[in-house]
């Protein structure tokens, strides 16, 4: 069986996050030649819409990212609808919101939708609870129906991810409370040191996976360790290394319940000779379009 267009939407947001670089990333990761990049692997590729976050028309900044979450939702839906598999390229992690919404709307008739969050942070904060108030901590508790009204409701309906169905990889930050309360999979950094990445996605990908409609995968680049990617806006020291995510991440797409991709946090203002472009690159080839040839693109 074939496999769908693959269709890339940049989500260009920073007003998000603390070092708003990273709005251009999406911009800059097309200019890198991500595109070429994995037609190259066999794929169908096309670069739709940018969606762009206007802070000029919202009041708040958090205002702001509920006005781009409803824009970008409504496009990757759009994606959806035509049977394509969305890639959406941020960008700061707050359009995990708009992108996983969408998701969850395209295969509610059908169930629900499961996800593998890879990060150094848990992004598990609301309004009530963020120091910075700074809305790319803030998707995840977002997605499973916590938080501001203009980020849960999105589609008018809140809960887009069951706690049961979602598992978070290379956490180095403990945060706030919400997750342990709702009884979501951690793996933080040194259990996944000690186990190895490989067996911590096979695990996150079974929970993802089982009993649901779909699954896919958030990816934010500060997951990695910041020798293989120090260009995002807040890197962490000992994270999963590059070698490993390619090798566990191979193959992904071939799952026939694997329905889209997110990639965030690539701040090129940090990307010094391109390394972290690079390496972005690599992990979309392998898990969009497995082919041995991909992993030369992390070298």
């Amino acid at each position: 069986m074939s496999q769908p267009v693959l269709h890339i939407v940049g989500a260009a947001v920073g007003e998000g996050a603390s070092d708003g670089g990273c709005k251009w990333g999406s911009n800059a990761l097309k200019e890198h030649g991500l595109q070429r990049a994995l037609a190259a692997t066999g794929r169908t590729v096309t670069w739709g819409e940018t969606v762009s976050a206007q802070p000029m028309l919202a009041s708040s900044r958090l205002g702001a990212i509920e006005g781009f979450s409803e824009h970008l939702a409504q496009t990757v839906a759009q994606v959806l609808h035509h049977r394509q598999q969305p890639l959406v390229v941020g960008g700061d992690h707050s359009c995990a919101v708009g992108t996983w919404s969408a998701v969850a709307e395209h295969l509610r008739p059908q169930g629900r939708v499961g996800l593998v969050w890879i990060d150094a942070h848990l992004d598990a904060h609301t309004p009530d609870t963020s120091d910075t108030q700074a809305p790319h901590g803030m998707p995840l508790a977002a997605l499973l129906g916590h938080g501001s009204v203009g980020m849960t409701d999105l589609f008018g309906w809140r809960g887009k991810l069951l706690p049961s169905q979602v598992a978070i990889i290379g956490a180095r930050s403990y945060e706030p409370a919400l997750l342990n309360q709702l009884g979501v999979r951690v793996m933080y950094m040194p259990e996944v040191l000690e186990r190895g990445f490989a067996a911590c996605f096979a695990e996150a990908r079974a929970i993802a996976s089982t009993g649901t409609a779909g699954w896919g995968i958030s990816f934010d680049l500060d997951g990695l360790d910041p020798r293989d990617a120090p260009g995002t806006g807040t890197p962490v020291e000992q994270g999963i290394r590059l070698a490993d995510a390619l090798q566990a991440l191979d193959g992904c797409s071939h799952d026939p319940q694997f329905v889209a991709m997110e990639l965030t946090e690539y701040n090129p203002l940090r990307d010094f000779g391109g390394q972290t472009a690079r390496a972005a690159t690599a992990l979309l080839c392998t898990v969009l379009a497995p082919s041995a040839a991909t992993l030369e693109l992390a070298a």
